[in-house]
């Protein structure tokens, strides 16, 4: 199978090596900054550089589509392919709001061309991995969650100029941008989301959207209740406090799994002594490697129709809570989701 990239900036080069890795061709990488297309495929021949993403469409014609620009460009990217019958994987977030993603995945169901959301935080193999544990029962029933997101990358006046600039003017940052990967975790990880609570806060004067957000979530599942608390200004203990993000609780009825910020699990049963949980998991590219284990599935799903948790009708899910996560701060109340 042939696949194609549009984009070059920052985040695609770990789509680009994903795509390297599996069984198909990375056959273009498409980019408005022509120099930015022609350099990142100069790394993985014989794929060709392009800056029209219609002009690549037709010359190339792949059979699978992977979209990693910003989110107020995915509506027109994502219906040049699905006209044309091909699949996409689009980067999160998917729309800048809620009713262009709705009418994104309305025009991909009509057109019946598959539509995955790249969503890589529930591919990241501690996620993986204490889904699996919880699921088995380690921590006995699941009580309460907790994740306090410290990723340490916003602080000054050149905060995300360097990586990732239009982070500075997003309107909606935080939460749409970061905490929506936590959405999805959380969900993961206890259920269907029943309700939220938020208070944001900008904190940085050099960006515009919240950068500092305290999330309470209650889930379908009334015995259980979860937290995000957010702060893009500040670290954690880790060589990378990007790898993770932050750190994680998980507390049930028979003990409590805890994620640190250099990717080791432990478990510690109630009452008893905290031991690291050992798994396998590689440290590469983004994450644990998410990227490539999303591609994958994506991959699987679009080659062999595997399953995928994150199509574009499922993963609007997310944008629902994260719609109700904006409207809690702005009323000051709980919100029912």
């Amino acid at each position: 199978m042939k696949v194609a990239v549009i984009g070059a900036g920052y985040f695609a080069q770990f789509h680009h090596d994903a795509w390297s890795r599996l069984p198909v061709e990375l056959a273009a990488i498409c980019d408005r900054a022509g120099a930015k297309a022609e350099e990142a495929a100069a790394r993985f021949p014989p794929a060709r550089g392009f800056t029209d993403a219609a002009e690549m469409l037709d010359a190339v014609r792949p059979g699978l589509v992977d979209i990693v620009t910003p989110p107020e460009t995915h509506a027109a990217l994502v219906g040049l392919c699905t006209t044309r019958g091909i699949p996409v994987i689009c980067q999160k977030p998917l729309a800048p709001d809620y009713k262009t993603a709705l009418a994104i995945v309305r025009q991909a169901e009509q057109a019946g061309s598959p539509l995955i959301v790249h969503e890589n935080f529930r591919f990241m193999p501690w996620f993986e991995e204490a889904a699996r544990l919880v699921r088995a029962g380690a921590i006995g029933e699941p009580l309460d969650l907790s994740f306090r997101l410290r990723s340490g990358d916003g602080q000054g006046p050149d905060a995300y100029l360097s990586r990732q600039p239009y982070f500075r003017t997003m309107p909606r940052f935080l939460v749409h941008e970061t905490i929506i990967h936590l959405i999805d975790v959380f969900r993961l990880l206890f259920g269907e989301v029943a309700g939220v609570f938020a208070r944001l806060r900008t904190l940085n004067p050099a960006i515009v959207g919240e950068d500092a957000a305290t999330v309470l979530f209650s889930f379908a599942e009334p015995r259980r209740s979860g937290i995000v608390d957010g702060n893009r200004l500040i670290d954690h203990p880790s060589d990378d406090p990007r790898m993770t993000n932050g750190v994680l609780l998980v507390e049930g009825t028979g003990g409590q799994l805890r994620l640190d910020g250099h990717g080791r699990l432990f478990l510690r049963p109630h009452g008893g002594t905290e031991a690291e949980h050992a798994y396998a998991w590689e440290r590469r590219g983004y994450g644990g490697d998410c990227v490539f284990r999303q591609s994958r599935a994506a991959l699987a799903h679009v080659a062999k129709q595997a399953p995928v948790p994150n199509t574009g009708r499922a993963w609007l899910r997310n944008m629902e809570i994260e719609e109700a996560i904006y409207r809690s701060a702005a009323e000051g109340r709980l919100v029912p989701v």
